[in-house]
């Protein structure tokens, strides 16, 4: 059975899609307190946190911009803070340049923003919640990463590029922690039906339908079927899984 009973979760990136889903997921599962964060959509993160506290746990509300060193380790000291502990951290934030730019034309400020935000800001939370972890003696990190990192993305080579870093990161940060009782793990997901993907997903249904083909099941994923793997990784059914990243596609990359 999942139960996060007593468990503080820190969760970024969670006003809207796979965040949002993922708060729902542990509020569900009975977490005593879920950490929202956001970085410009205030409104849609206090709807989730309505959510989570209609489901029975606390919610803390916070603000950041995770790429900027300063303000991605205030979020875990705010949660230390207000709930006094903090036993997972779900580093979920990130950007998708949603417009096809090839290599030949792709600007380093794009390139700089992308790898900031998808992971510096990664490294920034890892770094301060493994200080947290390390002092504890215990602690679980979900990364969310992509298939792109594993099979690259034509024109797409800047967001590619800093989801192939996340999984290596993860392997590297759960053979140094796991001495301490920390596990770490990645959920890649393909294809899922967010804000963030609306572009593709929403407006072309040629662009769709070439999308769904490449699907074994058929089907682009919603940010719940991601949601669902995240919380296994962070429960205790999965505590001798760690330096793993889960693959969440629907069959269109294979990996062993």
């Amino acid at each position: 059975m999942l139960s996060f009973k007593d468990r503080i979760v820190l969760i970024t990136g969670a006003s809207r899609g796979i965040g949002a889903a993922a708060a729902v997921k542990f509020a569900q599962a009975g977490a005593a307190g879920i950490v929202i964060h956001y970085h410009t959509q205030r409104a849609a993160a206090m709807e989730v946190a309505s959510e989570v506290r209609r489901l029975g746990a606390a919610s803390l509300v916070l603000a950041a911009d995770a790429a900027d060193q300063g303000q991605a380790r205030a979020l875990v000291d705010h949660t230390l803070e207000h709930f006094g502990r903090l036993d997972t951290l779900v580093a979920n934030a990130g950007v998708w340049p949603a417009q096809d730019v090839p290599v030949t034309e792709l600007e380093e400020a794009q390139f700089d923003r992308t790898i900031r935000t998808n992971l510096y800001g990664v490294y920034y939370l890892c770094k301060r919640a493994a200080q947290v972890f390390v002092r504890q003696r215990r602690g679980n990190i979900v990364i969310v990463g992509s298939t792109a990192g594993q099979r690259g993305e034509a024109g797409h080579s800047d967001y590619a590029a800093s989801k192939g870093a996340i999984s290596s990161f993860t392997k590297s940060l759960a053979s140094e922690l796991g001495r301490f009782n920390i596990n770490v793990n990645c959920v890649a997901p393909g294809w899922v039906d967010t804000d963030m993907s609306a572009a593709a997903l929403r407006t072309d249904p040629t662009e769709l339908l070439k999308i769904t083909e490449a699907i074994p099941l058929g089907r682009v994923a919603s940010a719940e079927d991601v949601a669902g793997p995240i919380l296994f990784l962070a429960s205790d059914l999965a505590r001798h899984i760690t330096g793993e990243v889960l693959n969440v596609n629907g069959g269109s990359v294979l990996c062993g």
